[in-house]
């Protein structure tokens, strides 16, 4: 792709990053509204607050992502949309490893692990995902999309690690609810990524596999109606 077209196109989603991230900047609705898909009834204030700083975190590095990864992928607006939610998460759950510098209440003194924040079914889901593509790629010789795949798979599994382990801020429950949906959102776009770089092609079974790649990350970031019992 020209380096012409490679400018424009990242000015030009660079432009739609800002224009979303003015439009979705967060403020309570967003927050209050964020909790309750996630488990958590009837937020207060506090955590209506936690909520909107874990969605500033994100979504600042929106229109930078849109400006800076279409060079990477060339007109694949899709595989660009993937990178930047992927790695807005990621650089997210960095910064989050700082301890609050403000009085805050700890959301646990028990160490939080990892299947309480992503059930066994979604770590099975993904882990089927990456290694069926990962397989498929490595048998018909496709190195570049397994390289892509391999760093895809990489890229879900430090958010999630991340989200494990970042320090406790505010309510337990509110707590909880955001590692969760950093978890199981990063492994739902990881399985609908892999699954589309593992298996190219019009043939059917390409077909198949990327439509139960869909609806397994439908399953995998459909908001919770409950937080884990372990909360």
């Amino acid at each position: 792709m020209p380096w012409d077209n490679v400018l424009a196109v990242a000015l030009f989603t660079g432009l739609i990053g800002l224009a979303i991230l003015i439009v979705l900047w967060p403020g309570e609705k967003h927050g209050k509204r964020l909790l309750e898909r996630w488990g958590v009834p009837d937020p207060d204030a506090g955590e209506v607050a936690l909520a909107v700083r874990y969605l500033k975190r994100r979504r600042l590095w929106y229109p930078w992502l849109f400006l800076a990864l279409p060079p990477l992928f060339g007109d694949t607006t899709t595989g660009s949309l993937v990178a930047t939610l992927l790695l807005g998460g990621l650089i997210a759950e960095l910064l989050a490893q700082r301890p609050s510098r403000g009085p805050r209440r700890e959301a646990d003194l028990a160490p939080r692990t990892l299947t309480a924040i992503a059930p066994a079914w979604v770590l099975v889901l993904g882990a089927l995902a990456a290694a069926g593509s990962v397989a498929h790629l490595a048998v018909t010789a496709q190195w570049k999309l397994l390289a892509l795949a391999a760093g895809t798979v990489v890229l879900c599994a430090a958010i999630t690690a991340l989200a494990v382990r970042r320090p406790a801020a505010g309510a337990p429950r509110a707590d909880l609810a955001l590692r969760c949906r950093s978890a199981r959102v990063a492994i739902g776009l990881g399985i609908g990524a892999v699954t589309a770089i593992g298996w190219p092609g019009g043939n059917l079974v390409s077909f198949l596999v990327v439509v139960a790649g869909v609806a397994a990350f439908l399953a995998v970031t459909a908001p919770l109606k409950r937080l884990p019992a372990a909360a």
